[in-house]
């Protein structure tokens, strides 16, 4: 522990000058820009950046750490884009695709009805079989059977799908989903806003200047949504950390955006199967990076799903403040390899958090608790 005097965020200097400057401008103050968050990146002193991290992330939320009971349904699974990443996207007719009919959904719902489950997450392919009715029916049939549910639904690139189908244009697409009872949105979609990547991997799916205009008139229809980043392919760290900037600048722009999610590639049954996981030194280095760049976004999820629970439990401790939730009957990461549980019940994740050495806090999709007594 020589390596560090205390004057620094979480009492260290770094032994790297570059990650020293990092933490000076920290302690002082002022925002990060893209020289520091390649510095960062570039940095061999894990703990030294995990510490920043925790340090930064302890003064916003102390030792609290957040969890939804939520439930995930995935509605279709058939997809025009077909991107190279995808292990869950399936061509109309092909073995393995599915479109949940509205007695399937409600199958799914009811016999969970019992559980006190204050989110569902809904998301999708971009399925050209679908009319825009079906999307209505669908959140009217959730708000029917879950009223006090909060619906998290449709990324942007689902959105997108929907304004061209809808005729109705991007804001009044927006405002009938909210009038059927559409709260919030999730984040992914995104990807790694790059051009070179988008041409390489999903060249069919919409630029990132579309998704985020999608956010931004999300955002001013009132509708709070998360943003993701997808990263461990083709992607450079230049190219990380300029996603970051661009949501930062989006943030700066709206408030909208309530968490922010790494996702960490799973690459198994994909077109890109041939390359290695990232590994847990990437996965820490890359939410620690997050929390430090993302100084207007509340929280940053370590997302179990993609981590492992063992990992995300880490991740606690390098600027991560959420698991996300029970997660009950995810598709999308587990049809691409990932290995860890299909949901966790409230008790574990409870003490995935306690064990870890923090606070759990049961929250609503909003990050209010949900029991009283717990901290907001």
């Amino acid at each position: 522990m020589g390596h560090y005097i205390r004057k620094y965020p979480g009492g260290i200097s770094p032994r790297d000058p570059e990650l020293r400057a990092v933490a000076h401008k920290i302690a002082i103050g002022h925002r990060l820009d893209r020289h520091d968050g390649l510095a960062v990146l570039a940095s061999t002193d894990l703990i030294a950046v995990g510490r920043l991290a925790d340090a930064v992330r302890r003064a916003r939320h102390g030792l609290r750490a957040y969890y939804v009971y939520n439930q995930h349904l995935n509605y279709t699974n058939v997809c025009r884009n077909r991107c190279a990443f995808c292990a869950f996207a399936r061509d109309r007719g092909q073995s393995g695709a599915f479109t949940l009919s509205p007695v399937q959904v409600e199958q799914r719902l009811v016999e969970r009805l019992a559980e006190p489950i204050t989110e569902l997450h809904v998301v999708g392919g971009v399925n050209p079989g679908l009319d825009f009715d079906y999307y209505l029916d669908l959140i009217g049939l959730i708000k029917r059977l879950r009223p006090g549910a909060t619906v998290k639904a449709f990324t942007a690139v689902e959105i997108d799908h929907l304004a061209a189908i809808s005729g109705l244009g991007l804001e009044g697409t927006l405002a009938v989903l909210q009038e059927a009872g559409l709260a919030m949105m999730p984040g992914g979609g995104a990807e790694i806003m790059s051009p070179r990547v988008r041409d390489r991997l999903f060249p069919l799916k919409m630029g990132h200047e579309r998704w985020l205009e999608v956010m931004r008139a999300a955002h001013g229809a009132g509708i709070v949504t998360n943003a993701t980043m997808l990263y461990g392919h083709i992607e450079t760290p230049a190219e990380r950390v300029d996603h970051l900037l661009k949501l930062r600048e989006l943030q700066d722009e709206t408030g909208g955006f309530s968490a922010f999610i790494p996702l960490a590639f799973q690459p198994a049954n994909t077109s890109l199967a041939g390359r290695r996981p990232t590994t847990a030194y990437d996965d820490l280095k890359t939410i620690a990076l997050a929390r430090l760049m993302l100084d207007n976004i509340a929280h940053v999820k370590a997302y179990w799903v993609m981590l492992g629970e063992a990992l995300a439990q880490v991740a606690l401790s390098f600027g991560a403040d959420d698991l996300d939730g029970t997660i009950i009957e995810e598709k999308i990461g587990h049809m691409a390899g990932a290995t860890s549980a299909p949901g966790l019940t409230r008790g574990q994740m409870r003490r995935l958090i306690e064990r870890a050495g923090f606070e759990p806090v049961e929250r609503d999709a909003f990050y209010r608790p949900v029991h009283a007594g717990e901290a907001a």
